[in-house]
């Protein structure tokens, strides 16, 4: 039996990722900041797949949880197969209105977390000749949108280069870019969402699935929705500079993914 090890798993694409392995037979390790939610959702996923899901509490916006997650992944006794990079936040507001407090702790979370804990995982997998990783990042990568999008968009580039360098060895890698996501996340970020349109909305559960298979089928890079890859096709065809100005004003109204 395989095991995975999942960072911002209580809530939205990172709880549905959960789901799912479960549903499949992986056990389980859940890290979040809550250890009251993470008690919950083992016991609950335990108890409904049969499965032994461990609780592992971390804040990935400090060094030591870093660290204390980077230590579980590089557990050579009891290796993780599967890393889910998921763990992340939106910051309400423009350039320059948001502290930079809060932007360098999202580029911790988003950037550094996720290079510490992908070369954890990835040295140890590569010694064992097997292991997957999917790091999320989102559609937002692709289009000019501050620093949300400045992270999502490293996400992506450092993602599909580390795996164009390990090739071979056994371990996949893949960036996840999906668009707007019915989760808790924007409304923690205080962004508002009614006039976001009822098709511009994906399934968290249909996202992970579909994650799943493109991993499976050795991609490096997976926008998991037909809708979302006609937009990411035809921003190509876009100016960067009239792209910019309309992502910027929709990201105003609408919010990150």
């Amino acid at each position: 039996m395989t095991t995975a090890l999942i960072t911002g798993s209580t809530a939205g694409i990172g709880a549905a990722f959960a789901r799912r392995l479960a549903a499949g037979g992986h056990d389980l390790v859940l890290v979040a900041r809550d250890v009251k939610r993470l008690r919950e959702q083992a016991t609950e996923l335990h108890d409904r797949h049969g499965i032994e899901a461990e609780v592992l509490a971390a804040d990935l916006a400090e060094d030591s949880g870093i660290e204390t997650v980077a230590a579980r992944l590089g557990d050579r006794r009891n290796p993780v197969d599967l890393l889910i990079n998921n763990a992340g936040f939106g910051n309400k507001g423009r350039y320059l209105d948001v502290s930079m407090a809060d932007e360098l702790k999202m580029l911790k979370v988003h950037c550094e977390a996720v290079l510490r804990l992908t070369s954890a995982a990835a040295e140890a997998m590569r010694e064992r000749g097997r292991g997957g990783v999917v790091n999320v990042a989102s559609v937002a990568a692709f289009v000019p949108r501050g620093t949300y999008g400045a992270s999502k968009a490293w996400v992506v580039q450092f993602t599909q280069g580390a795996a164009r360098d390990l090739a071979g060895s056994g371990v996949r890698l893949m960036a996840l870019c999906p668009g707007f996501v019915r989760t808790e996340f924007h409304e923690r970020a205080g962004m508002g969402t009614d006039n976001i349109p009822g098709w511009m909305w994906l399934d968290a559960d249909k996202v992970a699935a579909t994650a799943l298979e493109d991993l499976a089928r050795g991609r490096s890079l997976s926008v998991p929705d037909p809708r979302y890859k006609v937009l990411m096709g035809a921003a190509k065809l876009v100016p960067r500079g009239v792209l910019g100005g309309i992502s910027s004003r929709t990201g105003r109204k609408y919010g990150p993914q």
